[in-house]
């Protein structure tokens, strides 16, 4: 089976954001390429040549991945974390409590951990980057 991996495009702080996830997250970003290092069929601003076009943090099974927009390749990115959600399943409540602790710094909880219907430990918040966040720790396993 194909693995998907969520691809976040951020207006000019990838860098920073990757760090910060990496401080949550653990691990270490690899395939890190900046605007500059890239043979480009269109002229990338100077300013744009730190930025970062392409960078991977691995996240137990999946890849997070991320980017700097660019006006060359359509534009800011607009309501940055307002059309998906990135889910997180933990493996204990300890866990749960660290990652979700660790995203919401500095962001927004919209609905702090606790007991859900579905059987498992569940809050959600917006980071400081404004991507929003669901954490989970299933009791069991959802079949």
């Amino acid at each position: 089976m194909a693995a998907v991996n969520p691809n976040l495009v951020f207006n000019g702080d990838c860098e920073e954001a990757f760090n910060f996830y990496q401080s949550v997250f653990g691990g270490e970003p690899s395939n890190k390429v900046r605007f500059k290092d890239m043979p480009m069929g269109q002229p990338i601003p100077e300013s744009a040549g730190d930025k970062i076009m392409h960078v991977s943090l691995p996240i137990g099974d999946t890849i997070l991945m991320g980017s700097d927009s660019q006006h060359v390749f359509g534009g800011p990115a607009t309501s940055v974390g307002s059309n998906f959600s990135i889910s997180v399943n933990a493996e204990s409540e300890k866990e749960a409590d660290k990652i979700f602790n660790g995203l919401a710094a500095g962001g927004k909880t919209t609905m702090p951990l606790g007991k859900a219907p579905w059987n498992a430990y569940f809050g959600m918040c917006t980071d400081k980057f404004g991507i929003e966040w669901m954490v989970n720790h299933f009791y069991e396993q959802p079949k």
